[in-house]
């Protein structure tokens, strides 16, 4: 039985060219910012193209219980009349943010800094992932927390009553640390200051600016320093949400080891704290054009095409490049499977705490349908049998993790025998429509429940 609901298996196999015009939602980091911002503004902030996974609209009825007014207007447009900075009142339940880090994490810091108390949980997933990363910076503007033993969920955080400015260094990188921080800086006198060895997304600032905050990001000697004016009054937005490059991520890969594959995703985000991926993917031979290049609400976008691509090579993957694809070495490493030689991903030690361990995860399924995986504490080596070379014919525990799930129903579509997943059903959390829109594209899945 998964955390969701009953599991639901589903299996992936070996098809046709994968060809035409793939609507991936939109962007779920910027999707939830959009709701906790509009929030903490004074006015009715207007989105269109919010993704509506899981994720999202729990952090939707978070804002809500934290006495927000959030209404639907239609597919993906959403209307969020704000209570202020320091304005959110106390929820008279327990908030439930699902499979969410992010969602939970960014949350923490909107309200930690204003004098309620609220408790928070999550399914199975989330309950197993560290907090203290969290709580630990939130505490030094005057935050209190309680919770399970490791910093675990459930937890109870009362906000501070007179939140102080902090001055902090992130330990790690982490757009979702920074962004609690700065979040809960927004209800502290002075500066709050950030400052990261490595870059991160930087959503959070952009959007912050675009609703009135001063916002200033700087190069320094330690790496890269936000500082955030506390106390602003934020106006109310009309944000127009692209679309996610993590789930873009899918149908592009896809359509570049499926032999004849054509794929076009339109309007994908390219900010560059994002795109890590697209860049490895050049580097190892990728078949990619970006189309009409613009802007488009303060971030990047473009058209992508991407066609198959069957002499790709491995390459060694940056470190650095690290936190600005964090989320797509699941699927990278299945490319990387079937590329020529060895695609090598150090320096991602925090992909052992998100949804699962993702580095055992894709490495336990790759060997299970035939591809050489090296294991290290902070990442993996993948061995690609090159195009058309990967055995499939297993079937693969997705740990209720939704990167998992799509990342092998991928495999499956190129494999030389079918893929099953143990349970598609997270997928959901992040990309509801995943299955149709593959589906239209031509792969073939079927449901194995």
């Amino acid at each position: 039985m998964a955390a969701h609901g009953p599991a639901q298996m589903m299996t992936a196999r070996p098809g046709a060219a994968l060809t035409g015009t793939a609507e991936v939602p939109g962007d779920k980091s910027i999707s939830h910012r959009a709701l906790i911002l509009g929030a903490l503004a004074v006015g009715e902030t207007r989105i269109t193209g919010l993704l509506e996974g899981a994720d999202v609209l729990d952090t939707g009825r978070a804002m809500a219980a934290f006495g927000a007014q959030v209404e639907r207007d239609g597919a993906g447009a959403w209307r969020v009349r704000g209570v202020g900075v320091g304005g959110f009142a106390e929820p008279e339940d327990v908030i439930d943010c699902g499979n969410s880090g992010t969602g939970v994490r960014l949350i923490m810091g909107a309200m930690a800094s204003t004098p309620v108390t609220a408790t928070f949980t999550g399914d199975a997933s989330l309950r197993s992932r560290p907090m203290g990363r969290i709580t630990d910076p939130l505490a030094l503007l005057g935050a209190r927390a309680v919770g399970r033993s490791g910093g675990r969920l459930p937890m109870t955080i009362t906000g501070a009553a007179d939140p102080l400015p902090v001055d902090y260094a992130t330990p790690m990188a982490s757009a979702q640390v920074k962004s609690a921080v700065l979040l809960a800086g927004l209800n502290a006198p002075g500066q709050t200051v950030v400052t990261e060895r490595a870059a991160t997304r930087d959503h959070t600032e952009r959007m912050l600016r675009g609703f009135g905050a001063e916002v200033v990001s700087e190069t320094v000697a330690e790496g890269f320093r936000i500082t955030l004016t506390g106390r602003p009054e934020l106006r109310p937005q009309v944000i127009a949400v692209p679309r996610d490059p993590s789930s873009a991520a899918f149908p592009v890969c896809a359509a570049l080891i499926v032999p004849g594959s054509d794929v076009l995703v339109p309007n994908i985000g390219l900010n560059p704290t994002r795109a890590g991926l697209y860049a490895s993917l050049q580097e190892m031979g990728a078949d990619l054009v970006f189309e009409n290049p613009r802007e488009e609400g303060g971030e990047p976008v473009a058209d992508l095409r991407a066609r198959f691509s069957p002499d790709m090579k491995g390459i060694v993957v940056p470190p650095e490049r690290a936190p600005a694809m964090i989320d797509e070495y699941p699927i990278l490493s299945v490319v990387a499977a079937f590329a020529g030689g060895a695609t090598v991903m150090a320096g991602v030690h925090e992909l052992r705490v998100k949804e699962s361990d993702r580095v055992d995860a894709m490495a336990t399924g790759l060997r299970a349908c035939g591809v050489r995986v090296d294991e290290t504490e902070d990442g993996f080596t993948v061995h690609g049998r090159g195009a058309g070379g990967v055995a499939g014919g297993a079937k693969v525990a997705a740990r209720l993790d939704h990167r998992i799930a799509m990342s092998f129903l991928i495999c499956g579509m190129a494999a030389a025998r079918p893929v099953t997943v143990d349970d598609a059903g997270p997928i959901a959390t992040s990309f509801p429509g995943f299955v149709p829109l593959m589906t239209a594209l031509g792969a073939q899945f079927s449901d194995e429940s």
